[in-house]
């Protein structure tokens, strides 16, 4: 049996999009229901693949279209390449995936000297038909044959200056006659042979081009862009469809509409249309389109058909649809239709009306939205008419749009931004200590890192825009100064940043603020009904448990106590423990730290009343919360240097007398008065002391480093090394709990070990929890329930998650550790050598920072889910990596049993809805998301 190659609009199936492309399954659906669509057929995505694999159309492909091109001559009773009733085609791109503008057409196919002489007599129009040749001459030449668009666009421009004509529309034939045989001679000059005049030459050229422009750079690069996989797309088919013209005069036009406006949601058609042109017009923006609410007083029964198509559209497709339509003598002709591409706001605006006007089911209402969208409305964006030119492009980091002055360190960030300036922290990279910056900048820049470097996460946790890893600028620290190729920016300077697209600009760019809109909370009250996952927050202060809470979040998954230590007020303490010599001195910063770390965690508990906060106990290794090697010589060196100069200062007077008795007599008061302070300043030993403090802590940090710090002394390991680092974290929560549990505060703390390897370090910290937890009880007078649980995000804990089970309540992934750890990559070394290649190259098909790897770190979660349930079938079970708020990641977790996720604020919305689009995909709910 012979493979079918071609299919008749009247025999393709409308819903095999993979097969016949969006258009091509559109166009056979359309004239299927009996929509007014010209006659033809669709040429497979399969025949694409094969001509792409040879150069050629696969055997039997030509004569099936040669067959169907009979056919079309039969129902149009018009000839391909004849001199009396002229059949002409249009040559149309289409995959299954939408990539507006991303591959070819070709239209008007089927002209030469022969036809046009047939289609001006049968028309009695010579304009048109003159417009019609020149159109396909320069669309041929520039698709078929590679030839650039602006030799065409000067000839044009020089016959209208030649003529007094200001737009294509005020040629007049002759001058249109002249203008084709122009682009004959442009054609004839560029490939070395005549305009090919054969019909059935021009169209397999033609097809050969649109199966090509399948692997144009354009539509790999928006492939790419959108991450369309193979398995989403594979090759465009071909749409040859019969022409109908809407530059026949003044009742003919053409247009593009959209059924709702997808800026907004509302219902009206929304669109655009030109009286005498054709479809290529509008796009191109050679004369300016009317809207088509104009249409209702210009073309009155067109636009009454174009209401009557708006509800045919959507009744049938029940989906906002953006379709294409010409009007050729008073006729109305839909030439395709596709799911409307629409902005966050209109996706939500529309799932809601469309539910309640019946078109659509509560199901289809959550499917139809992509999670991420939702970032769009919950960051500020920059005006959508800025036309700015950035400085620099980065990588979009953490979404929405700030501007504010350039600082180059955190300590500035926190005294302008306390003083009420706007401010954008700029770094090379950040680090843990820059927090107190972050709480106060409107931004962050790094010309270093990923899109989960320290800076992007924190910066998302926060809901903070975020550029990271961009490389063109050069920052100097010392000078106070950014150097973006020939533009150099100095400390207060003002810069805008679009996290959402990694941009950067000069200048304040105005913001749009974000709204948590009605249609939002009616779409995601809907998705919390439906979802079994629980979509809990990162927050660590309890202003982010509160704006969390807002978010819809249901707890708190993580609170990283380290971050609280790093603000300015507790650093010093914090310090000061570290670099105590015994255990008493230890002890007494630590008896300083326990107030602030319990008023901390009583306004999480208040802020979450009512839900469930996990708790990480100390987490990073302690050299994170001291300055650097380098830091320290370079202050150490500067305090030699000034000790040095007090000396010169305080010896300058019998310098002086010895060197110039008159100068000695002139300033001898001064002088004494100079001799004397520097004597008492010498004398109270001030340098000395800052000299010996920060030689003390030089120490220190040379005594705490490490080779390999994120794989060393840190979580449990500090745990047990130091046990009163955490009995005082243990205790802050306990007295907090039991303080907010007597003032009426319903709470349920959770603690949870961080870096766990063995079941002993667990049972080792269990031990602490226990024991405290009897203290505070009798303390208090008052009996608060705690649950214990372990981190799982070391290799050997997910293999071992049975037997930790025996003592751990819940367990929680941290997915970006065990990323590290299952793939043994650096996450920084990694995304800013060698990982883009790789994905670029296909080694590996996501970042498996941003994406969770099912294939490696899910078999490493599957089996501590399946393992620890049979030891505690009740086991709760989490994920708090940035993964949890990732919508195909939130799929995997939902499929291997998972509890909750657990993600930074402004992303819980987005997991909320992802949550029940998995709970929809497993119960059968599925519906095809807008493509």
């Amino acid at each position: 049996m012979k493979r079918q190659w071609v299919f008749a609009f009247e025999e393709g199936d409308g819903k095999n999009k993979m097969l016949l492309g969006g258009k091509g399954a559109n166009l056979c659906e359309m004239t299927q229901i009996g929509l007014n669509v010209p006659p033809g057929f669709v040429i497979t995505t399969d025949a694409c693949l094969a001509f792409l694999e040879k150069d050629r159309l696969p055997e039997g492909a030509l004569d099936q279209t040669l067959a169907h091109m009979k056919a079309l001559e039969k129902k149009t009773g018009k000839t391909f390449g004849g001199a009396d009733n002229p059949l002409l085609v249009s040559v149309r791109s289409g995959s299954s995936m939408s990539m507006p503008g991303m591959m070819d057409t070709v239209l008007n196919l089927g002209l030469n000297q022969t036809t046009l002489k047939g289609l001006i007599a049968l028309t009695g129009n010579p304009r048109f038909g003159y417009d019609a040749w020149r159109r396909f001459i320069q669309l041929f030449g520039k698709i078929a044959l590679g030839i650039g668009d602006e030799h065409f666009d000067a000839a044009m421009a020089s016959i209208k200056a030649r003529y007094g004509a200001s737009q294509d529309v005020d040629l007049k034939a002759e001058h249109l006659a002249e203008l084709a045989t122009e682009f004959l001679a442009i054609v004839a000059r560029h490939t070395g042979k005549p305009f090919p005049e054969d019909p059935y030459q021009q169209l397999e050229i033609a097809i050969g081009a649109v199966f090509r422009s399948w692997n144009g750079k354009r539509a790999i690069d928006y492939r790419r862009q959108f991450k369309i996989t193979k398995e989403m797309a594979s090759g465009t088919a071909v749409n040859v469809v019969t022409m109908v013209f809407g530059n026949m005069g003044s009742d003919s036009g053409t247009g593009v509409g959209f059924t709702r406006n997808p800026g907004t949601g509302e219902n009206l058609i929304y669109g655009e249309y030109l009286v005498n042109a054709q479809g290529e017009d509008v796009v191109a923006g050679i004369r300016t389109p009317k809207a088509i609410a104009e249409m209702e007083q210009e073309m009155p029964e067109i636009y009454r058909q174009l209401q009557e198509l708006h509800a045919r559209l959507e009744a049938h497709y029940a989906e906002v649809q953006d379709f294409e339509f010409t009007i050729e003598k008073g006729r109305l002709y839909c030439l395709q239709t596709r799911n409307g591409k629409m902005n966050a706001r209109a996706m939500l605006r529309t799932s809601v009306e469309m539910y309640r006007e019946g078109l659509i089911t509560r199901e289809k209402a959550l499917m139809r939205i992509d999670p991420t969208l939702l970032e769009q409305m919950l960051a500020p964006q920059l005006a959508a008419d800025f036309k700015g030119k950035p400085l620099a492009t980065g990588l979009p980091a953490s979404p929405g749009a700030a501007s504010g002055k350039i600082v180059f360190d955190a300590d500035s960030a926190e005294e302008r931004g306390q003083a009420g300036e706007r401010i954008i922290l700029v770094r090379e990279e950040t680090k843990p200590e820059d927090i107190h910056g972050f709480f106060q900048a409107q931004g962050i820049l790094t010309s270093r890192g990923g899109k989960t470097s320290h800076a992007a996460v924190v910066a998302r946790g926060m809901g903070k825009p975020c550029v990271s890893g961009c490389e063109a600028i050069i920052i100097d620290d010392v000078a106070r100064r950014a150097v973006i190729g020939e533009t150099t920016l100095h400390e207060g300077d003002v810069i805008t940043i679009d996290g959402s697209n990694g941009k950067v600009y000069a200048g304040e760019v105005p913001t749009v603020e974000a709204e948590f809109s009605e249609d939002m909370a009616t779409l995601l009250g809907w998705a919390d009904e439906v979802a079994r996952l629980k979509v809990m927050a990162n927050a660590d202060t309890p202003d982010d448990a509160a704006r969390a809470r807002k978010f819809g979040a249901m707890g708190i998954g993580l609170c990283r106590t380290e971050r609280m230590f790093n603000s300015s007020d507790r650093l010093p303490i914090v310090q000061e423990m570290i670099l105590a010599e015994t255990v008493e001195e230890r002890q007494a910063a630590l008896d300083r730290l326990l107030p602030i770390q319990r008023a901390d965690f009583k306004g999480i508990f208040k802020a979450m009343k009512g839900l469930p906060v996990t708790v990480r106990l100390l987490d990073p290794p302690m050299h994170e919360f001291l300055p650097t090697t380098a830091q320290l010589e370079l202050e150490i060196a500067h305090l030699h240097h000034m000790r040095d100069s007090i000396k010169a200062m305080e010896e300058l007077p019998e310098t002086l007398k010895l060197l110039s008795p008159r100068l000695y007599q002139q300033y001898s008061d001064g002088l004494g008065k100079l001799s004397v302070s520097m004597k008492a300043f010498k004398d109270g030993h001030l340098e000395e002391d800052a000299i010996h403090k920060k030689e003390k802590i030089l120490k220190k940090v040379r005594a705490l480093s490490e080779v390999n710090p994120m794989l060393g002394h840190r979580g449990v390991r500090l745990g047990i090394t130091y046990p009163e680092i955490y009995m005082m974290q243990i205790q802050a929560i306990l007295e907090a709990a039991a303080l907010c549990a007597k003032e009426g505060t319903e709470v349920h703390p959770e603690i949870m070990v961080p870096q766990v390897a063995t079941v002993e370090e667990l049972c080792r910290i269990h031990s602490y929890v226990k024991r405290l937890h009897k203290v505070v009880e009798l303390t208090h007078g008052i009996k608060v329930d705690v649950k214990f649980g372990s981190m799982l995000e070391v290799v050997r804990a997910c293999l071992r998650a049975g037997r930790m089970a025996e003592d751990a309540e819940f367990f929680s992934f941290g997915t970006n550790d065990l990323t590290q750890a299952t793939f043994s990559f650096s996450r920084e070394d990694a995304e800013n050598k060698f990982l883009p290649s790789y994905i670029s190259e296909e080694i590996l098909l996501d970042n498996p920072f941003e994406v969770l790897d099912q294939k490696g770190v899910g078999e490493l979660m599957k089996l501590a889910v399946s393992e620890g349930r049979k030891t505690r079938p009740d086991l709760k079970v989490g994920i708090c990596g940035e993964h949890g708020g990732h919508p195909g990641s939130i799929q995997f977790c939902h499929s291997i049993g998972l509890t909750y996720v657990s993600c930074s604020g402004p992303r819980v919305p987005i997991a909320r809805l992802a949550a029940a689009q998995a709970q929809l995909l497993e119960t059968g709910g599925a519906v095809t998301k807008n493509a």
